[in-house]
């Protein structure tokens, strides 16, 4: 059980300091700049996690296994930081940014999951989706 819990709760505090970061990063600062310290300070404390679970002959071992996954992500990760950051300049509120491109993203990885994962959408799923639409106009009507 606490193997399903875990990274559900680090995924959501993590989420929850993400955007209080983003959202309290100064007006009068570069956004790219910021970012750059962030993956600075993410890349260091990676490699002292990895080097600290694994012997050092492992980075090369485990540098053959990466594929085109590892930079589409960091392509991934600096459109979701840039967006935030320009979305809570531009006004977006803080409890109200995150939940519409959550719910925005959930009803589009449904579809994903089902073109490419070939992963089930059920009746319920649907409903869901119908429940997120009508909180999303709720949300930014």
């Amino acid at each position: 059980m606490w193997a399903l819990i875990w990274p559900i709760a680090l995924i959501t505090l993590g989420n929850c300091l993400y955007n209080v970061c983003a959202k309290s990063t100064p007006l009068q600062a570069d956004a790219y700049l910021s970012m750059s310290v962030s993956y600075l300070t993410g890349a260091l404390v990676s490699f002292f996690i990895f080097f600290f679970f694994q012997p050092k002959e492992a980075f090369s071992l485990e540098l053959s296994k990466l594929n085109w996954t590892a930079p589409a992500l960091g392509f991934s990760i600096v459109a979701l930081e840039v967006g935030y950051i320009f979305a809570y300049r531009a006004g977006w509120k803080i409890n109200t940014a995150s939940l519409v491109t959550n719910i925005a993203l959930a009803i589009i990885l449904l579809f994903i999951g089902l073109i490419f994962y070939h992963e089930p959408v059920t009746p319920t799923k649907l409903v869901g989706v119908v429940i997120c639409c009508i909180g999303l106009f709720f949300l930014v009507k």
